[in-house]
Order: C-alpha cells, then sequence, then structure tokens
C-alpha cells in the first residue's frame, strides 16, 4: 500500500497482470479510476473474460460458494480471466476471509482477483488483505485533504496536457470544494476548451463552471468539523439558489439528535462504539462525530435540538412574538456557527 492509485494506474498498464489487486478507499472516483486501470491491463492482455461477485438485494455478503467454484473452475473460452469481487464494507466476514486466504495460498495461474472496497481505514483489513498483498497489488485510495487538492488537480491538468498557473490552480480548486469527480469533469471539460494555451486565472474564471456543492450535507459536515467559515458560505450558497429553511431541517435535526444521543452516552462513560453503530453512522464519519463532542457538553447538544425547533417554528411562521427573532436563515446560521465554534453558543436566544 505504499503507491498512490494514480501512479498505480499509470504503472499497471506496462506490467504483467499480478495475480490479485486489492484497491479501496473512501474517495470514490480514485478507487473507480485505478480498478479501471486494471480492467483496460488486462483487455490488454488478452483477458476478454470478466466476473462480477458482489451483494444483492437482501444479500449481504457476495455468494463465496460461487465464488470458490469460480477460483477452481478451468475457463471455457479464454487461457485468463478477470474477477471482481466489490466489497462495499471492506469486510468480508469470516467465510469471505477464509476464500481470499485460500485463494492466496495458491492462485490459480488463469486467474487475476480483483477486490475493491469502498470503505477503509486503519481498522480494516487482516490476513485476507495482509495475504493479497503478499501475491499481488494493495492500494489505499485515500481522500485527499483540502491542501493536497490544489497539486492533485495540477497533476491531473498536466496529465491532459494542460498548463495552469498556481493562481488558476487555486482558483479551481476553490470552485469544486474537494469534489473530485467535479474536479476531473472540469478538467475533461478544459481540455476540450484550452486550445492548448496555459492557463491564468481570468481564463480559469471563463472556462469553468462553479461546481462548488452547496447542499445540506456539506453544511452539516462544515458545522460537525468545526469550519465556520464553510458553514456561512454554504448558507449563502443554498439561499441563493431558492432553497427553504424547513427543507434543510429535516437533515440538520437529525445530525443534531444524534450528536445528542452520542453526547449522553459519552457522559455516563458508555459505549460510544455501540451508539456509533446504533445510529448507523459509518467509520468514516466517526472522527467527525468525535471532533464536535470534544467541543460541548451533552447539556449543549440537547440545547442545539432545541433550537433547531425554534428555527423550524420562525421558518413556518409560528414564532412567539416578542421572543423569536424573525430572520428564520440568520437563526440558523447562529445555530451551525454555534455548533462549529464554543464560543459562538453565545449568539444562540437565551
Amino acid at each position: 500500500m505504499d503507491t498512490s492509485p494514480e501512479q498505480f494506474a499509470a504503472r499497471v498498464a506496462r506490467t504483467p497482470l499480478a495475480p490479485a489487486y486489492l484497491i479501496a478507499g473512501q474517495e470514490p472516483l480514485r478507487v473507480l479510476e485505478a480498478a479501471d486501470a486494471v480492467r483496460a491491463a488486462a483487455r490488454a492482455q488478452g483477458i476478454a473474460e470478466r466476473e462480477v461477485f458482489m451483494a444483492e438485494g437482501q444479500q449481504r455478503e457476495p455468494d463465496w460458494d460461487a465464488l470458490v467454484a469460480s477460483f477452481r473452475a478451468p475457463s471455457l473460452f479464454a487461457s485468463h480471466r478477470l474477477l471482481e469481487l466489490r466489497l462495499p464494507t471492506g469486510k468480508p466476514g469470516t467465510e469471505g476471509a477464509k476464500a481470499i486466504v485460500e485463494f492466496c495460498s495458491d492462485p490459480p495461474a488463469d486467474v487475476c482477483l480483483l477486490v475493491t472496497c469502498q470503505e477503509w481505514s486503519n481498522k480494516h483489513g487482516g490476513k485476507w488483505s495482509e495475504a493479497l498483498g503478499r501475491i499481488g497489488v494493495a492500494v489505499v485510495a485515500w481522500p485527499v485533504k483540502p491542501h493536497e487538492l490544489p497539486d492533485w488537480i495540477d497533476r491531473r491538468l498536466r496529465a491532459r496536457g494542460l498548463q495552469a498557473d498556481r493562481a488558476a490552480v487555486q482558483r479551481l480548486a476553490e470552485r469544486v470544494e474537494g469534489n473530485l469527480l467535479a474536479a476531473a469533469q472540469e478538467i475533461d471539460k478544459l481540455a476540450l476548451l484550452a486550445d492548448g494555451q496555459p492557463l491564468d486565472v481570468e481564463r480559469m474564471d471563463a472556462l469553468v463552471a462553479d461546481s462548488a456543492r452547496f447542499d445540506v450535507f456539506r453544511l452539516v459536515d462544515a458545522a460537525l468539523n468545526g469550519n465556520g467559515a464553510q458553514v456561512a458560505r454554504v448558507l449563502r450558497g443554498l439561499r441563493a439558489e431558492g432553497e427553504a429553511v424547513p427543507a434543510l431541517l429535516g437533515m440538520v435535526v437529525m445530525e443534531l439528535q444524534r450528536g445528542a444521543a452520542l453526547a449522553r452516552v459519552r457522559a455516563r462513560g458508555g459505549n460510544l462504539g455501540a451508539e456509533f453503530k446504533a445510529q448507523r453512522i459509518w467509520d468514516s464519519k466517526q472522527a467527525t462525530y468525535q471532533r464536535a463532542l470534544a467541543r460541548h457538553p451533552a447539556s449543549r447538544w440537547e440545547r442545539f435540538v432545541a433550537e433547531a425547533g425554534r428555527v423550524d417554528r420562525i421558518a413556518k411562521g409560528r414564532g412567539r412574538p416578542g421572543l423569536d427573532p424573525g430572520d428564520a436563515w440568520l437563526q440558523l446560521e447562529r445555530l451551525l456557527l454555534a455548533v462549529a465554534a464554543p464560543g459562538a453558543a453565545t449568539l444562540l436566544a437565551d
């Protein structure tokens, strides 16, 4: 796991296929493109037969018996096969882990196994992933951090034959706000529109649409992560796009209620891990909640929930005369800023 998805994608096309690949991570675009590179390499090396195993319908796990049978069965149509195993949770379970380890102990000469996972953290993995790494290649597509995004964009621009100065790269990074898929789409469009000319800020502004996603999920994440500036910016965008406060409050209230439940468990020294599971909060989001819980005591989380109810009454014209200020957008902003920063709790009405 010592190579980036982009380095891996460039390298796999130049080397014979390994017996197995593990590509995992929380960044969908990077996982997709690395897996696509394996598929393209397989086609280039004459592998036309491909089977996919994944959970379907109410079935929570792939059909492990069918997968093992495919490992052992000779190909009827080709000398080599690509078998894909898709594990969204990154956890194959006991039966799946056993099947993978047994495959790795004596990999069939006519099979290349590609395992992809949509969730990954330091808690994932085990003997099965170590076995894959020993006989093949393992790549983790970690999310691109905000300070890494300009360099990621610059490398992708150059790979598409584009040149942009640092200010132009920074402008594109600001516009896509961490959305790699939006960045990739804009860069593909630039490759068509730039006519091979270098890009400065003015030209970037002229050619690129504002792809920043002003949505309620980003709004809540900004508050929980303590990013007050982003809270204010996303709210401005939502308001400009014609959203209504009541339409936003469903998600806001749900997340604040989750925070209050977690804070109560934390305050009494209970099992926070079990509460995360009960609240259906994925591993990838738990660190965000942990940071938010560290900023506020349980009593304040209860206050946040109550304040969200007050904002809803104001938005629906049912505020108490003389007690509830009438601007629902302002009160929602104050609430979320208070969630983002302990010092902003003074903004809440008494």
